[in-house]
Order: C-alpha cells, then structure tokens, then sequence
C-alpha cells in the first residue's frame, strides 16, 4: 500500500497510519494522537474527512488542538467543531449508523465563503 502525502518523512503506509490512528497500533512514540495531529496538520480536508471521519475530528479536537501548529488551521477546525454540531448533526452519528465518508456538510456554504472572501465580482473587471 502507498504512504500518503502528508507521511513523507516516515516510513508508514496507509494501512500502518490507519492502524496507529485508530488506536490499534503504535510504534514508538507514534501513537493515537501523534496520528491525528499530523493528519491534521499535514492532510487536505477530503483525506482528513476520510482518514478520521467527522464524529472522531469533532471529539478529538479539544485534545489535539494545542498541539496545531498552525493558526490558520486551528482557526477552520474551531469554525467546524462549532459549526457541524449544529447545523450537521447527522455526520456525527456513531460508527456502524453512518458512513465515515458522508456528503461534505461544507460545499452548500463553500461558495458563498468564497464570494464573501473576494468581493463582489463586477461584470466589467479593471
């Protein structure tokens, strides 16, 4: 199996990454929560959604978020673990009740965030 992207610089593949994330495996220092953070702090939103799934992100969160480097980062996932239990209650139901790859609860509000970012888009540009 492949090592994603995000494990350059370990010699892991996704099936070892997998094991380790869900607490079934560790190797040395790499445990649970070292799995989770790099996830999060190294993967794109669709392999983070894929790898942990929503319920185990919004769960997780208040422990691996100290440990976010980045501020951009901890700013979006604080925005999804208040913004999911409220409006998209149903993509945190427990494993075996749902699937760990749900429809992307973001994409209806995707584009008016981006819209929102850019400015109005004038018909006749500079």
């Amino acid at each position: 199996m492949a090592t994603p992207s995000f494990l350059w610089d370990y010699d892991i593949d996704e099936t070892d990454f997998q094991q380790i994330l869900e607490g079934r495996k560790e190797l040395g220092r790499l445990n649970r929560d070292w799995a989770a953070v790099r996830l999060l702090e190294h993967a794109s939103y669709p392999e983070i959604v894929r790898f942990l799934g929503y319920r185990e992100l919004i769960e997780g969160w208040p422990q691996w978020r100290s440990r976010i480097r980045s501020e951009g980062r901890r700013r979006g996932f604080d925005f999804l673990a208040r913004w999911l239990p409220e409006h998209h209650p149903e993509v945190l139901t427990p494993k075996g009740q749902a699937s760990r790859v749900a429809p992307d609860p973001l994409e209806a509000v995707r584009p008016a965030v981006h819209r929102q970012a850019r400015g109005p888009v004038s018909p006749n540009p500079p």
